[in-house]
């Protein structure tokens, strides 16, 4: 017996002022039943297989604050550790990402105190 594959989306729609500007952007996807969540910031990474390359889209909204950049930029830091470990099985290359993103943390002042 054949197994049916499934299918899903991930849409983003971005509202732009006269410059192109991102002012809000919105993301659902087809297997939640929450629908135009906002955010103010995205960052997407593609690995194109073919031409073995990343490609990355990096959007945030003009009211995005920098603060609010820096702790995201540390979260995304954090987790390519896990995402890392998860994917490759290398821990100790994982927690030297890991511990690369807690000295950006400390470096730039989101992590105020020591962990």
């Amino acid at each position: 017996m054949e197994k049916k594959s499934n299918k899903a989306e991930i849409n983003f729609k971005v509202n732009l002022d006269v410059n192109n500007v991102p002012e809000r952007i919105f993301w659902d996807a087809t297997d939640s039943d929450i629908k135009n969540n906002e955010a103010k910031a995205v960052l997407i990474s593609i690995w194109d297989g073919l031409k073995k390359s990343s490609l990355k889209i990096d959007l945030w909204t003009k009211d995005m604050m920098a603060e609010e950049m820096q702790f995201f930029t540390f979260q995304i830091l954090d987790a390519l550790g896990d995402t890392y470990k998860k994917s490759v099985g290398d821990e100790k290359i994982a927690n030297e990402i890991k511990d690369f993103a807690m000295h950006i943390g400390k470096k730039s002042n989101v992590l105020k105190k020591k962990i």
